[in-house]
C-alpha cells in the first residue's frame, strides 16, 4: 500500500455563520480569505483517514444578550410587516369605495340625460344612456323600470316586460315596477298576470289612485270582455254543430222510390256490360271503334291487327 492521500476536512458549519460574539480559532479565522497553500502550511501533518463524528448544537455559544437583541429586531420586523398589510388592505378599501362612489356618480347622471331624453320623446338615446348606466350599477332597479316605460313607447312588449322583470327582482318593494310590469303584461295579452301585478302594486302603495282608477278598472274590464267572447264563441260553436247535424236527411232506404232506383241502375249496367267494345288499328294506320254483342264473333280477322312488338 502507498502512502495515505492527505484528507481536507472543510470547517464545521457553525464556526463558519457564528458571528463575532466570541473568537475563533487561529487556524479557522483564516479560513475563507487564506489561500490554499495558507491554508495548509507544508509542515502541516499529514491525516489519515479516520470517522468524523463530532456533532455541534448551532448557537450552544451565543450569548444571551445576544438572542435577546435577534429577538427584539424580529419583532420590530413583524411589527413593521403587519403595519405594512395593515396599511395596504386600508387602501384598497378605500380605493374600491372611491371607485363605487364614481360609479354611482356617474351612473346618476347617465339616468338623468335619459330622463331628459325620454321627455323629449328622443327614446332611443334614452335607452342608450340608461344601458351605459346599467353597466356602472347593475343592480339599480329604478332604470329597469324607467326602460321598460320607454320600450312600451316605442312598442317594443317582449322587451318591456323583461325590463319590467328585471326591476321587480331588483327591488321587490317598489310599487312603480309593479306597475309597470302589470302595463306591460297588459300590453302583451296576459290580463290574469296584470291584475295580479297591480293588486301587489296596492298592497305595497294602497293610497295610489292612478292604479286603482286607471290600471285594475281598466284590467277588469278587459277580463269581462275577455270572458264574453269566450262565452260566445263557445255558444257559436255548439250552434254550428247542432246545425251541421240538422242539414244531413235521414234517408228512408228501404221506401219504393230508393228501390227503383237501384233497380234502374243495375238494368244500366247489366246492358253496359252486354256489350263490348274493341279499338281496332289497321295496318295502314285507321283507328277503328268497333261495339259487338256476345252472339257475334269476339275475335276480328287477325290481318287488321299490328303485331305487337
Amino acid at each position: 500500500m502507498g502512502a495515505a492521500l492527505p484528507l481536507f476536512l472543510p470547517a464545521p458549519a457553525g464556526f463558519l455563520r457564528c458571528r463575532s460574539a466570541f473568537p475563533l480559532p487561529v487556524a479557522e479565522r483564516g479560513w475563507r480569505g487564506a489561500s490554499s497553500r495558507e491554508r495548509w502550511p507544508a509542515t502541516a501533518p499529514v491525516l489519515q483517514m479516520a470517522s468524523f463524528g463530532w456533532k455541534r448544537k448551532i448557537g450552544e455559544k451565543v450569548s444571551k444578550a445576544t438572542s435577546q437583541q435577534f429577538e427584539a429586531e424580529a419583532a420590530d420586523d413583524k411589527d413593521l410587516g403587519d403595519d405594512d398589510d395593515a396599511n395596504w388592505v386600508h387602501a384598497a378599501k378605500r380605493r374600491k369605495e372611491i371607485l363605487l362612489e364614481d360609479c354611482v356618480r356617474k351612473s346618476k347622471e347617465l339616468k338623468d340625460e335619459g330622463a331628459n331624453l325620454a321627455e323629449n320623446r328622443r327614446y332611443r338615446e334614452a335607452l342608450v344612456k340608461w344601458d351605459e348606466a346599467l353597466q356602472l350599477t347593475p343592480e339599480d332597479a329604478t332604470l329597469y323600470e324607467m326602460k321598460s316605460q320607454v320600450l312600451m313607447s316605442l312598442h317594443e312588449i317582449f322587451p318591456a316586460v323583461h325590463a319590467a322583470e328585471m326591476a321587480v327582482q331588483r327591488n321587490p318593494r317598489s310599487w312603480d315596477a309593479w306597475q309597470t310590469l302589470g302595463r306591460a303584461q297588459l300590453g302583451l295579452g296576459e290580463i290574469a298576470l296584470a291584475i295580479r301585478s297591480f293588486q301587489v302594486s296596492l298592497h305595497i302603495f294602497p293610497m295610489n289612485p292612478e292604479v286603482w282608477k286607471e290600471d285594475l278598472s281598466w284590467a277588469r274590464k278587459l277580463q269581462e270582455q275577455q270572458k264574453a267572447t269566450k262565452t260566445e264563441a263557445v255558444q257559436a260553436l255548439s250552434k254550428g254543430k247542432e246545425l251541421a247535424q240538422e242539414s244531413i236527411p235521414d234517408y228512408d232506404f228501404e221506401s219504393d222510390e230508393i228501390v227503383a232506383v237501384c233497380a234502374a241502375i243495375a238494368e244500366k249496367e247489366k246492358a253496359l256490360s252486354a256489350a263490348k267494345t274493341m279499338v281496332i288499328v289497321s295496318a295502314s294506320g285507321t283507328v277503328e271503334t268497333v261495339t259487338e254483342r256476345d252472339n257475334r264473333p269476339a275475335t276480328p280477322d287477325e290481318t287488321l291487327f299490328i303485331r305487337a312488338r
